[in-house]
């Protein structure tokens, strides 16, 4: 066996135990938060996302899969990756500091009772500890997906889901499998809901989500 075929053999292998660990302690604590989402976000809640570097673009997808959608036809709901915000991030970056690039926007963003999501496989990027810090001030309960216990983040957090393997890509590879998990448990539960209770809700927040209608067709100009 050449080394590149070795080492793809003991990659695949080490995802394969992550995602069995992921199986066995994971599965009910994703559950779990998927509905948590469904009571918060169709009564007008909001969740926000942030990482750095892989685990941005994976707070990204997690957004996306919520405002669009996961799999099956459903109403958007409100999610903002905070690291996609580019100006914003630039601005506080330059004004304030790389530390408090997300701490800034969750005071901006957050109320009460929304969620903020945080993803950083080593769990100890500063930014995401002071964004922690200040959801929890605020009142936002903080989610946590990083890498092996112990690491700061994972305690600072109300919750966390901690990927027990040695190597940053096949932390990020699991958390991608757990967004995905997040979101068949979001979609269940919202899908299994009574929409009357739903409706009862949606005022008390920011009102109800917004349907989407198909644009309508532009007009036929003459000439």
């Amino acid at each position: 066996m050449t080394e590149p075929h070795r080492a793809a053999h003991e990659h695949c292998q080490s995802l394969q135990d992550a995602l069995a660990r992921l199986r066995e302690d994971g599965l009910d604590r994703l559950a779990a938060w998927g509905e948590h989402l469904a009571a918060l976000l169709p009564a007008g809640g909001r969740l926000l996302a942030a990482g750095n570097g892989g685990s941005a673009a994976q707070a990204q997808h997690l957004t996306a899969e919520l405002v669009g959608r996961y799999r099956d036809e459903r109403p958007a709901y409100s999610a903002i990756a905070l690291n996609a915000e580019t100006s914003s991030l630039t601005a506080i970056g330059n004004d304030y500091g790389y530390e408090e690039v997300f701490a800034r926007q969750v005071a901006a963003h957050g109320r009460p009772g929304d969620v903020l999501v945080l993803m950083s496989t080593s769990g100890r990027s500063p930014n995401l500890l002071a964004a922690a810090d200040t959801a929890r001030g605020a009142g936002l309960p903080v989610w946590a997906m990083t890498g092996p216990r112990p690491n700061p983040l994972a305690a600072r957090a109300d919750e966390a889901l901690c990927i027990d393997a040695p190597a940053t890509a096949t932390v990020q590879e699991a958390h991608l499998v757990a967004l995905h998990l997040l979101c068949e448990a979001f979609d269940a539960a919202v899908a299994g809901r009574d929409p009357a209770a739903a409706d009862e809700a949606a005022p008390v927040r920011r009102g109800r989500p917004v349907a989407v209608r198909p644009a309508p067709a532009p007009a036929r100009r003459t000439a």
